[in-house]
């Protein structure tokens, strides 16, 4: 009798577990895993996406690597990476000014954190104010406070990439901020106790403790940052216009939505995108692989 009590009781119990799952799993079968599938195959097909797809086989792999636009945007890509960085170095130095107990700190906080959830094409178009070349608040202020007359930041292919560095380290540094406070906080006294029994000093102290012990997060941060410069699309939309002078501004992710919503090329987007994925998961698959020799495992 008790067996029967338990095994219906086991059912309503799986019942209730799967009612739950189904909704995610659903969502991932759905919107996830059917469109990677049809991308695999539109990858080897021919579709403007108004007539009927044509079989190419890999001509569309073949074209794209032999595409010099495509380099140039994995390029643009790479280069915009030297952000993650200085951005990790800014994010940890305003971590620990925020986690002193001063009076108004959370305030501060908050102060920093808001442009991760400023809507980002909002904060694009007030950048692009900004950097404007003839009324933009930079240069004004550069001509006014120090007599320099600002370059054409988004308008010369030589500063299109910086400028959009800047902007990304705006935007980015204050999650990254809360990560490391995180971190910070999680830090025994204990060690900076010891250290200082034994006479270190401020800076050996952060050398030889602070950063080690926040080396999980340096990962964290380095893995998401490299995949989020992989991804990037919104600013340079609409900041680096037909992928910038000279497509000096056009990332990976800019290339393939041109030619799939400008040049209606369906199949060679779809070629480029797993092309982009695979080399995500390439440098993704490194990043773990290295991570046993730097990242300390309290």
């Amino acid at each position: 009798m008790q067996t029967k009590k338990f095994s219906g009781y086991r059912r309503k119990e799986l019942f209730w577990l799967y009612l739950f799952v189904a909704p995610p799993v659903l969502g991932f079968l759905l919107f996830g895993l059917v469109p990677m599938l049809f991308s695999i195959y539109m990858s080897f097909q021919d579709w403007d996406m108004l007539s009927d797809p044509t079989g190419v086989g890999l001509s569309n792999y073949s074209e794209l690597l032999k595409d010099e636009k495509l380099y140039k945007s994995l390029y643009n890509t790479v280069y915009l990476m030297i952000g993650i960085p200085i951005g990790m170095v800014i994010s940890l130095l305003l971590a620990i000014l925020m986690n002193r107990p001063l009076k108004g700190i959370s305030v501060m906080r908050t102060i920093y954190y808001l442009p991760v959830i400023s809507p980002i094409i909002a904060v694009s178009l007030l950048w692009q104010w900004i950097l404007n070349q003839d009324y933009g608040l930079l240069n004004n202020l550069l001509w006014d406070w120090f007599g320099i007359r600002g370059p054409n930041w988004l308008g010369d292919p030589d500063w299109v990439k910086p400028s959009l560095i800047l902007i990304g380290l705006w935007g980015g540094v204050g999650g990254n901020m809360v990560l490391y406070l995180a971190g910070l906080q999680s830090i025994a006294s204990s060690y900076y106790e010891a250290a200082e029994i034994d006479g270190a000093g401020a800076w050996h102290k952060f050398t030889k403790i602070t950063v080690p012990l926040l080396s999980p997060i340096h990962f964290f941060v380095l893995v998401m940052g490299i995949i989020g410069a992989f991804q990037s699309f919104s600013q340079i939309y609409v900041l680096a216009v037909d992928g910038g002078p000279e497509y000096s501004g056009g990332t990976i992710v800019y290339y393939i939505f041109q030619h799939a919503f400008e040049y209606f090329n369906m199949g060679y987007a779809s070629a480029a995108a797993w092309l982009l994925g695979i080399l995500i998961f390439i440098v993704t698959l490194i990043q773990f692989k290295l991570s046993n020799k730097w990242v300390y495992q309290d």
